[in-house]
Order: structure tokens, then sequence, then C-alpha cells
């Protein structure tokens, strides 16, 4: 981690960055940013992704008796993300399902992204802290958070959440839409809270400083969770139930005990939001209002579960994701609302653009300038502070 000394930084820090960092962040995004965003605030998804999805990732390698699918980076979606105005992004990296040994995988994957940090050292930098966070803002570059959305690499094994950390992981989700070793998934029937090993998971990610993310858990899990941990958690990608009532969407009693325990909680920009599984951005905008009504405006933002990169082929993706969507429940692992025609993201919100335009609509729904920075990223900063340190 970096170490700032004593001086550390204050949420007023974040909020000031707005004013005085034009001048400091020079040669920042070209993107014109609309009335309701400036240049110089810090964009987090805290849950996203960062490749072409017009590009064919390389065929499924043999590397000495594993598997393997890369992210497909390019200057295109590097130039992508810095006109949608990016600071950083929590990548899903790792096991998630699937028939490749989780440890192997994951372990391969972290390779990997550090590789790509490393061919494209003026755009991307790794984040661990929440000051790297505030620096590749600075020094104009695309941070990369390292984020696990299931513990399968773990095995029965809960000091493998020390190597992990090592490795530069800061985000680790307890499930996936299953249950698994730790605890109940948003799927799972029983609706159970942690397993004992999922308690003893809880208390090495403390251990470790790593955020405990409990994005597709179920609601017992995440009550429990948020409890027993000794550190704020974080709902990094959902929505509200009491809008949408589906199971990957989060009770009011979740959003309510994560933010009087310090957390945080982001809304994605995924069919949940919206009974027919076809959002809009004006669901977005509700869920959003939703969050800040019942958590307060210093513990929302936004972790879209998208990329960034406009898909050319609208038609030919329709077809892939409907595969995709029937391989997912064919496999165990989808959530209802994943409809034979469901597109994963907002269609009136994606793209380079959708970060300012988020912004502009929540400037026009009369949300002032500070508020908005703190939802497009200031607060995950803050939030990250108290958890990795500076």
């Amino acid at each position: 981690m970096t170490n700032r000394g004593n001086s550390g930084f204050e949420r007023r820090d974040l909020l000031a960055m707005g004013g005085a960092a034009a001048a400091l962040l020079a040669g920042g995004s070209a993107f014109a940013a609309p009335a309701g965003l400036r240049n110089s605030a810090i964009i987090v998804n805290t849950l996203g992704g960062l490749s072409n999805p017009n590009v064919e990732p390389p065929e499924t390698k043999e590397r000495s008796g594993w598997t393997s699918t890369e992210a497909v980076i390019d200057q295109r979606v590097i130039d992508d993300a810095r006109h949608s105005g990016l600071t950083a992004v929590n990548l899903t990296i790792g096991h998630v399902f699937g028939p490749d040994e989780p440890f192997e995988q994951t372990v391969r994957e972290i390779a990997h992204w550090d590789a790509v940090a490393r061919r494209y050292p003026a755009d991307l930098v790794k984040i661990t802290s929440a000051e790297d966070i505030l620096r590749a803002k600075r020094d104009n570059r695309i941070g990369l958070i390292y984020g696990f959305q299931n513990t399968t690499m773990l095995g029965s094994d809960a000091s493998r959440a020390d190597v992990f950390a090592n490795l530069g992981v800061r985000i680790i989700q307890l499930t996936y839409n299953p249950a698994n070793a730790v605890g109940d998934g948003s799927m799972a029937p029983e609706n159970r809270g942690l397993t004992p090993f999922g308690r003893e998971v809880v208390e090495r990610l403390n251990a470790n400083r790593v955020m405990v993310d409990l994005s597709h858990s179920g609601e017992n899990t995440c009550l429990e969770a948020a409890r027993i941990s000794k550190q704020p958690i974080s709902i990094n990608h959902t929505g509200c139930r009491a809008l949408t009532d589906m199971p990957r969407n989060k009770t009011d009693a979740e959003l309510r005990l994560v933010a009087a325990r310090g957390g945080f909680v982001g809304i994605y920009f995924m069919p949940f939001l919206n009974p027919t599984s076809k959002a809009t951005a004006d669901d977005v905008v509700a869920h959003i209002e939703h969050a800040v009504n019942v958590c307060g405006e210093d513990h929302v933002g936004i972790g879209t579960d998208g990329g960034i990169t406009t898909i050319d082929d609208l038609d030919a993706y329709k077809v892939k994701i409907a595969r995709e969507i029937a391989d997912r429940r064919a496999a165990g692992i989808g959530a209802k609302g994943e409809n034979p025609d469901t597109l994963p993201f907002v269609i009136d919100l994606r793209g380079p653009s959708q970060f300012h335009d988020l912004a502009d609509r929540l400037a026009r729904r009369g949300h002032s300038q500070a508020r908005i920075e703190k939802i497009l990223g200031a607060n995950f900063v803050a939030y990250a502070k108290t958890v990795w340190g500076a």
C-alpha cells in the first residue's frame, strides 16, 4: 500500500478537488462535461468492465494444463475510458463459475492484469489504496482495482485471503448467485446466513483490510456480514428491492444497515432495476435517489456492472447474450430477471458518455453538484480510505 505518512485526507478534500483540481489536473479528459459534472470530478465504477466487446477474445488456450480466456484491451478501450472521465474501475478477476480450477485460474488472471498494466504504463495503474485513486486522477491514468465476485478460489482455506491481498486484490465478494462454502447467494432459496467458514473468511478479510462485498448475496448473508465485520462492508453493484422486487436487489433493511455501519452501496445499470427487465436511465436515477433517501448521500455510488466501449452490432450481440443467458440458467448461476431478450445494460445510458449523461440527469432532478460528485466517486474513495487506509 502507498504510505502518505501522517497527512491523510478527508471527505472535504475529495470534494474540494472539484474546484481546485482544474489547474492541478491539466490534460484531463477531453470529453465535454455537461453542466452537472466538472471534468475534475473523480469517477469510480465500483464494478465494471474494461474490454472491447466488439473483438472476440483469444481462443481458449492450454497453458501447462490450464485454460485461459483473456479480456481484449486495445487503444479503443483506453480512449473510450479516457473520454468517459473514468478515474478507476473495480474489475472482476478470477473464478466466478465454470470448470477451471478456481485458485489456478484466479492467480493466472491476476498475472494477466498485472501484464496489461505494464503494457500501458502511461494509461493504466493498479490500485491498492485510496490515495492511489487520487493519484490516478492527478496523473491522468485509469486505476485498476482488483476484485472477486466469488470466494471459490479460497477453497476451504481462509488463509488464502492473505495470498490474494498480497497480490493486490482489494475487494472480495462473498458469494455469487448460488450458495457456496461461505454463505447463500441471492438465488439460494434457503436464505441462510454465513457459514462458520464464512465468518472465518470475513475475519480474515478484515485482518487484511480487504473490502467485504455483499453484492449477489442473500439477505441474511448480507445482514450477518454487516453485523460481524469489524470494518464497514460494501454492496458494490445492486438495485433497491423496494422499487423492483428481484432477488439481485437489496432490501431497505440491508441498505440501511450497511450505511449505518459506515459502508458503501453502488447502484448498477442493469435490467434488474425494472420489473420488465428492460431498464432505462430513468430507472437508474430512481434507484440512486431511493438509495440516497435510505442510506444518506455519503454512502451511495455507482457500480454499473458493465463496460464503456459501445457495442457496434447490437443485433448480433442480442443473439449472443440470449445464448449466454440460456447457458447461465443451465449452469444454475442465473438470476431472476435474466430473460432471453434481456440486455445486461441500460440501453440509453451506455458508451463513453454514460457518466456525464447520468450527472446531467441528476442535475436536472435538482441534485447539487457536490452530491453528484459524491455519487460518481468521492463517496467510494472516502469508504476506501476507511477500509484500505490512505
